[in-house]
């Protein structure tokens, strides 16, 4: 593989991207001879190569997202609910992670070696994903082993999100030195568009070849046509992300040393020198241990109360003959992954937010700024949970109750997130141009507005969604063009929230925690997914479920209003085919139908945005002059 080619054509693409001409172009590396070099107009070459590892990374993170919900509702059949909570509980440990991540590459390894480490890791964990699926058809304990398989899949991916994804991030910010920060805005929302052509990619590839169904269909007894998806196709998306993964490592690999460097020319994110003293700031942090004793209790009362709280009596009974604690935790058992994984997420993610406080050599203006990041963070939480729907409940209802026919052509199901890729790669340079006018006019909103305002278009895409399926019969189907709609608003949302809190974390964060508060910034990912696979499991059972249970003679819709009491045979049917015995309840209210699901999303959001934008005054005093 030629990696000079591919170094000089990401590089083109850039420069294409930044209008500007290839041939004289403003990206300009500086030499080592260059002794009082001018500050250069455009962005460093090393924002090619970090945008190229990206890109890659995220077809395998997104690509793989998109298949993976109906790959364990339906291969391994676990039902769309805890396919939900999987979702959630994978992504949100992928988002919290990164903590981990940060700070062995601030205090040990190093960004570089982090990024190698972690790249390799993600591309294993879906070569085992790509191994579970291909055991498909299971028979006998095979289904177990490849539930196994995908386990630890997951848990490998996890750990090698952790070590890539704040270590790349940081990378961007480091490019550019303290003259130059006020690049950072337009930097980051280049690199955002980076993350999802890759995003785009893989959310095409992946589905193409990943969801299949057979085009000509069986017929059933009552004479209706219906397709059946072909379960043994999954294993292709995962092989895809895999194949993603290895070439962005190695593109990393072999140009990192070349172009990820200084002004100076001097490598940016090698091992940490703890004896070298950044831009005033002190080296290292210091911790005592009062600050680790507040770190375990923190995070152990947050991880019982949480734990609590997401305890549901009803869908988790205490069993029979059982009581106290000893029946209290065999409930819990019943779903580990909601009860232990969902709360130790919490509980981590506000222990070291805690634990990073407690730093001694914190001076006043640093500690107000790392506020404004959890301020910021804790808002995140709402966006994501609303916005990630995308490859959970949002999936199932394209699967399930939408028409995906686009002119003759029938669109995967899974393959219908891929709206929100293409949007943001057509719309993401219009968007920093605008920044850039109002920013001239000096009309340009600071970075909180702009995540309120992210918010609310969040809010206004369910509200559309939800007026659409209101009244929606059990056999009828939404249109794909809402669903189209709903992420182009939901792209607005994105363009003005994500890559800007990315550039905010880079402008606030001390130097010493660069990598560590890039993580904190990615807590608010790790609750939002938890909140994204809570949200998602509340999702009521789609028209399929109740022409299934039709079809059976069970009064679904009976037995779930609590009217009917279901025999010891509709009890077999609904655990046969993963069907829930009561619809799912949020904040004391069933949710019975997809109007009552989408305004529980229109809500969340709308109210925290507003909230966000009414705390604007408090940010910017918190600020000290950071916009």
């Amino acid at each position: 593989m030629n990696f000079s080619f591919i170094s000089a054509l990401t590089f083109e693409f850039i420069c294409i991207l930044r209008c500007l001409n290839p041939n004289d172009c403003s990206f300009k590396q500086p030499t080592m001879s260059q002794t009082a070099p001018a500050i250069p107009t455009g962005h460093p070459k090393g924002l090619a190569v970090l945008f190229t590892t990206e890109m890659w990374e995220r077809f395998n993170f997104y690509g793989m997202r998109t298949v993976l919900s109906l790959f364990i509702a339906q291969a391994l059949v676990m039902g769309d609910e805890q396919a939900s909570i999987i979702y959630g509980g994978y992504l949100g440990l992928c988002y919290l992670t990164p903590m981990l991540g940060g700070y062995i590459s601030d205090k040990y390894l190093g960004n570089r070696n982090c990024i190698l480490l972690g790249g390799t890791m993600m591309a294993i964990g879906q070569l085992m994903m790509f191994y579970s699926a291909s055991m498909y058809p299971y028979e006998g304990s095979e289904l177990g082993t490849a539930k196994a398989v995908m386990w630890g899949a997951l848990l490998v991916i996890i750990f090698g999100n952790g070590f890539f994804k704040p270590n790349i991030s940081s990378m961007v910010g480091q490019l550019y030195p303290k003259d130059q920060r006020s690049k950072l805005d337009k930097a980051f929302t280049i690199f955002y568009m980076g993350i999802n052509l890759g995003a785009l990619l893989g959310q095409t590839i992946c589905p193409a070849i990943g969801d299949v169904k057979n085009p000509t269909g069986v017929i059933l007894a009552d004479g209706t046509k219906e397709t059946i998806r072909d379960l043994s196709a999954f294993k292709w998306g995962f092989l895809a992300a895999a194949i993603a993964m290895t070439l962005g490592t190695l593109v990393f690999l072999f140009l990192k040393n070349k172009y990820v460097i200084t002004p100076e020319g001097k490598p940016i994110g090698g091992k940490p020198d703890r004896h070298e003293v950044l831009e005033d700031e002190a080296t290292n942090a210091k911790f005592s241990t009062g600050s680790v004793l507040i770190l375990i209790i923190t995070t152990l009362a947050v991880f019982f109360l949480f734990q609590y709280i997401t305890w549901d009596p009803k869908r988790m009974p205490i069993p029979e003959g059982m009581s106290g604690l000893g029946g209290y935790f065999k409930a819990l058992a019943a779903s580990p992954v909601k009860t232990y994984v969902y709360p130790f997420i919490l509980a981590s993610a506000i222990g070291l937010g805690v634990f990073i406080l407690t730093d001694k050599s914190l001076t006043k203006v640093e500690t107000h700024r790392i506020i404004v990041l959890y301020i910021v963070a804790f808002f995140v939480i709402f966006f994501w949970g609303a916005f990630e729907q995308s490859g959970a409940s949002l999936t199932f209802i394209a699967d399930q109750q939408t028409d995906t026919n686009i002119f003759g052509w029938q669109m995967p199901p899974s393959m219908v997130q891929f709206f929100n890729g293409l949007f943001v790669v057509l719309l993401a340079i219009p968007f920093s141009i605008m920044w850039t006018k109002l920013q001239k006019r000096n009309l340009e909103p600071m970075s909180t507005v702009k995540q309120a305002i992210g918010l609310i278009l969040i809010g206004l895409g369910y509200l559309i969604i939800a007026l659409r399926v209101q009244g929606l019969g059990m056999e009828e189907k939404i249109g794909v063009i809402w669903l189209v709609i709903l992420y182009l608003l939901h792209t607005f949302g994105e363009l003005c929230l994500s890559p800007i809190g990315l550039s905010l974390v880079a402008k606030l964060a001390p130097k010493r925690f660069a990598s560590l508060l890039m993580g904190v910034w990615f807590i608010g990912n790790a609750a939002g997914y938890v909140l994204t696979g809570t949200l998602s499991a509340l999702l009521p059972p789609t028209g399929d479920k109740y022409r299934l249970a039709q079809k059976a003679g069970v009064n679904l819709e009976g037995i779930l209003s609590g009217a009917v009491q279901p025999s010891a045979s509709d009890l077999k049917f609904l655990e046969t085919n993963t069907i829930p015995k009561t619809f799912p309840s949020f904040a004391g209210f069933n949710i019975t139908n997809l109007f009552e699901f989408f305004m529980v999303f229109v809500i969340l959001c709308i109210a925290a945005g507003i909230i966000l934008y009414a705390l604007t005054p408090l940010i910017r005093r918190l600020s000290h002059g950071v916009r």
